[in-house]
């Protein structure tokens, strides 16, 4: 049965991974391309006989990258990753079959992670607002709680803060999500946590 070498990558587009396999022959013979189910990316083979040259869509950053490998890392092996190099992690494996599968799994999680962390909140610079303006009251000594307690902790969620009294276990939501939620913070001097056990 002849030898085949298979390649896998993230689509920078729809976010699929896409696997597909050629022989080494057809490899060695002419240039290649895989393409993504939904048309809007592919992967690309060529050779000069002594070295293989890919251009690799990058479902990390979005963008193509360029690579070129010796016959031997192609063709050989268990297979070779090839590194974004705007993220430094894995964006495309060829080698093995088995090897490109388990490879293209840990990278839609890594990419998964990525885009999780990218939006982390409703709106980046808003909630860096909300916290620069809350931290500068913090520093004034402009927070505190209906109890009496000036010791509170501060929790961050996707588009609110919570501070809760770390003596009565009030609780002050801000909204930290809009234009209007920073206003709104920005008109207080101080804040006042709703005392909580009585």
């Amino acid at each position: 049965m002849e030898q085949s070498r298979y390649f896998g990558y993230l689509c920078p587009k729809c976010g699929v991974g896409v696997t597909a396999g050629r022989t080494v022959f057809s490899l060695q013979a002419a240039a290649a391309r895989m393409q993504c189910q939904c048309g809007q990316s592919e992967l690309r083979v060529e050779t000069d006989g002594v070295k293989f040259r890919l251009w690799v869509p990058c479902g990390l950053c979005g963008k193509e990258h360029q690579a070129e490998l010796s016959a031997e890392a192609l063709l050989q092996g268990r297979g070779v990753g090839l590194a974004c190099p705007e993220t430094g992690a894995l964006c495309c494996y060829c080698g093995q079959e088995t090897e490109v599968h388990r490879a293209l799994a840990r990278l839609a999680l890594t990419a998964a992670k990525d885009k999780e962390n990218a939006e982390a909140f409703t709106d980046n610079v808003i909630m860096y607002e909300v916290l620069s303006e809350l931290r500068d009251m913090a520093a004034r000594d402009g927070i505190a709680c209906a109890c009496g307690s000036h010791r509170y902790t501060m929790k961050v969620r996707r588009g609110f803060v919570d501070l809760t009294c770390s003596d009565c276990g009030g609780t002050l939501r801000l909204s930290a999500a809009t234009d209007e939620d920073l206003d709104d913070l920005c008109c207080h001097m101080a804040l006042t946590i709703p005392g909580g056990r009585a």
